[in-house]
């Protein structure tokens, strides 16, 4: 999830999480713990804030490779990803509209299948 500081990014990430379990569902932002994991009707959701990294090859270390063979990953800051950044990925970037506050969204994938899966989502589960 692309975006700069304070368009939304964990906020939209917060709704998605409670999208996929429940409305209560705690969420806290992983800013320190560089990683927090929820169980869903999506498989597992790995909720990523890689902010904080310094070299790239700290993602490793965080297990984001059995992140990516496993249910859901969302990354923010993905940039410092570097040559870890998955070439198969839908991207989200989040940007704020003027002096409005209001926000807009955008999707964009290298991948021609992402539509697909995208609509065979359910986020209600």
């Amino acid at each position: 999830m692309w975006g700069d500081l304070g368009v939304g990014k964990t906020a939209f990430v917060r709704g998605f999480i409670r999208a996929a379990t429940t409305a209560t569902e705690e969420v806290p932002s992983p800013t320190f713990t560089l990683l927090q994991t929820y169980d869903s009707g999506l498989g597992t959701i790995h909720h990523f804030d890689l902010y904080r990294i310094e070299h790239e090859d700290e993602v490793l270390e965080l297990g984001i490779d059995d992140a990516f063979a496993d249910g859901v990953s969302l990354i923010e800051w993905p940039g410092n990803m570097g040559r870890w950044l998955p070439h198969k990925r839908l991207d989200l970037t989040l940007e704020t509209l003027g002096d409005s506050g209001a926000r807009m969204a955008k999707l964009s994938s290298d991948d021609p299948d992402w539509q697909a899966r995208l609509a065979g989502m359910d986020l209600q589960g």
